[in-house]
């Protein structure tokens, strides 16, 4: 097997990530609801995951970093409980996965909020000048995909947060944390979504989000949380406020140890393995008959996912063939992002072929994949 469909979830997992599951799961404890010592040691391995993660993001207070089930709560948890209501006004980008797509088109159908969506170039790049223009006197909030889940075109998010002048900025980073420096954006951002499975190297089930300082969410859910047991309302400190529930102990603990080989390995040399791959990858893919590419060529604006059509072949069975040929795993179709394919125009022939390279990727993989992609050219098209 070669797994090439790492923007979905990452593989293989470092062997400590799998270790500190296993003993996660042999441990009779819940974290924050005993005294005993197996509960304490519970509630340090969630702290771990929560430092750790503070000190990717370059966040001055780990307590407004809270765990959620995925990125996908996370962002509901934003977008419904920011206090948007009827008339409100969101920009968001034409990049978004449906994690935040279709709780805006909910919002906009059940709350009255209104939602512009700012385009891209024939790149998938977006520009902080069209963020500006589609600015009102009601533009509540702007929700930014930092990378597209299907071309791997990366937003210039600093640029649109100074181009909004002001309005608060959601940064959903499912295919960023972990894939490259994010350690200020803690200094200038006012929301961050962030999933555990992907780039962080983590299990799936893992997730969270941050609020910078002043901010506050109405919970998406109450309930449970170990401490302010004597009331009926849920707490209003963080992370309590957010983290209702039994914790997913043996999932943050896979996340404490992805999070903690991310740290050591250090994102700006997993982005260089990356990026290392993916311009192999490019290269090659030029040279092949039929093949084409949707998203940037420009390793700086772009991560290590691209979107791939072939002459003559569907989405879908370009990915069969991939992996009946050479054991070759990508995905194929639309990824979970309609309006990222509208707006390149792939959304009509049923999407592209995605790959999408990791840490454990190497550069034989990536000559193996040219040369089945070239292959099943030459069955096509001679």
């Amino acid at each position: 097997m070669i797994y090439m469909d790492n923007a979905a979830t990452s593989f293989p997992k470092p062997p400590e990530v799998i270790e500190a599951v296993t003993a996660a799961l042999n441990a009779p404890a819940s974290p924050g609801r005993s005294g005993h010592a197996a509960s304490l040691a519970a509630s340090r391995t969630i702290h771990q995951a929560r430092k750790n993660l503070s000190k990717l993001f370059g966040l001055a207070d780990n307590r407004r970093l809270a765990f959620t089930a995925n990125i996908t709560w996370a962002l509901n948890t934003v977008l419904e409980g920011c206090g948007l209501k009827a008339g409100d006004h969101v920009i968001s980008s034409a990049l978004e996965h449906n994690s935040a797509a279709r709780p805006l088109a909910r919002l906009v159908a059940e709350r009255g909020i209104l939602w512009d969506v700012a385009p891209v170039d024939g790149r998938g790049l977006s520009s902080p000048e069209d963020f500006r223009k589609l600015l009102r006197p009601a533009t509540k909030l702007a929700v930014v995909n930092h990378a597209s889940n299907v071309t791997g075109a990366l937003a210039p998010a600093r640029a649109i947060k100074e181009a909004l002048g002001g309005v608060p900025m959601l940064l959903d980073a499912a295919q960023t944390a972990g894939a490259m420096d994010l350690e200020d954006v803690g200094t200038w951002l006012d929301y961050l979504c962030f999933t555990g499975h992907k780039s962080l190297l983590g299990p799936t089930g893992t997730g969270g989000l941050w609020l910078r300082e002043g901010l506050a969410l109405r919970p998406l859910a109450t309930g449970g949380t170990g401490s302010a047991s004597e009331s009926l309302t849920q707490p209003d400190f963080l992370p309590d406020a957010l983290e209702a529930g039994t914790a997913n102990t043996h999932g943050l603990a896979g996340l404490a140890a992805g999070t903690t080989f991310v740290r050591q390995t250090g994102p700006r040399n997993i982005r260089r393995h990356d990026m290392n791959l993916t311009g192999q990858f490019l290269d090659g893919l030029a040279q092949i008959k039929g093949a084409a590419v949707w998203g940037p060529t420009d390793l700086e604006q772009r991560v290590s996912t691209v979107a791939v059509t072939l002459g003559g072949w569907s989405s879908s069975d370009l990915a069969a063939a991939l992996e009946r040929e050479a054991g070759i795993l990508t995905r194929a179709g639309l990824q979970c992002a309609p309006l990222a394919h509208q707006a390149l125009g792939s959304l009509a022939s049923g999407g592209v072929t995605r790959f999408s390279f990791g840490i454990f990727n190497t550069a034989a993989e990536i000559d193996v994949a040219l040369e089945t992609l070239d292959k099943l050219s030459y069955q096509k098209m001679g």
